[in-house]
């Protein structure tokens, strides 16, 4: 059984959209693209780096997918193993690529992830993939979240939590602040929503 890790940037208010810089993703006129930048310090940097070191696969949206394949096999260096990693593209419309390892999921989307969840090999790691993420959350198909929050609010993007949220407990398993106030928050599933009263 493979496990599937989100791995996202979030303001305070939630917003995951364009988090690193001009033109990444101004859909809906989202125009604070680069909101991390001024607080990405060495700390995250760090943090960032030992999280995507381990072998991993990993799990994109097509428009993430396409980011990323413009950047990262020119840039391979400054993130070892990205492309001998399996990309596992979930689109409706592309269905080739010329970087190297990428798989498009065409079809059923939810059936082809719990397929490969189900199998052998490394993690799954989403990178970015907004819309992607709410079908994963929705389905219950996400296993940690490994969060950086940064310290600014936003008003309008994307939210991780959007329309794809469940009910269900979480149980943090790792925390540490950097120096610019970034929270940087790892959590995995625990079960069910628990309620009590006071």
């Amino acid at each position: 059984m493979r496990k599937l890790v989100v791995l996202t940037f979030l303001s305070l208010d939630g917003v995951m959209q364009a988090p690193g810089g001009k033109g990444e993703d101004p859909s809906g006129g989202f125009d604070l693209e680069g909101w991390s930048v001024p607080h990405f310090d060495e700390t995250v940097g760090a943090e960032m780096g030992k999280q995507m070191s381990p072998p991993f696969d990993l799990l994109l949206g097509r428009k993430t997918f396409e980011i990323f394949a413009s950047y990262w096999p020119q840039h391979a260096d400054d993130w070892p193993g990205i492309n001998e990693a399996t990309k596992y593209v979930v689109s409706n419309t592309l269905r080739e690529h010329d970087w190297s390892n990428s798989v498009f999921l065409n079809g059923d989307a939810v059936a082809e992830i719990k397929r490969l969840k189900a199998g052998d090999g490394p993690p799954l790691q989403v990178h970015g993939s907004s819309n992607l993420i709410q079908t994963l959350l929705a389905n219950d198909l996400v296993d940690e979240l490994w969060l950086k929050i940064f310290p600014v609010t936003l008003g309008k993007g994307k939210r991780l939590f959007g329309e794809g949220a469940r009910p269900g407990s979480l149980k943090l398993t790792q925390s540490m602040i950097s120096p610019s106030g970034v929270i940087i928050a790892s959590y995995a599933r625990d079960g069910d929503v628990k309620t009590g009263t006071f």
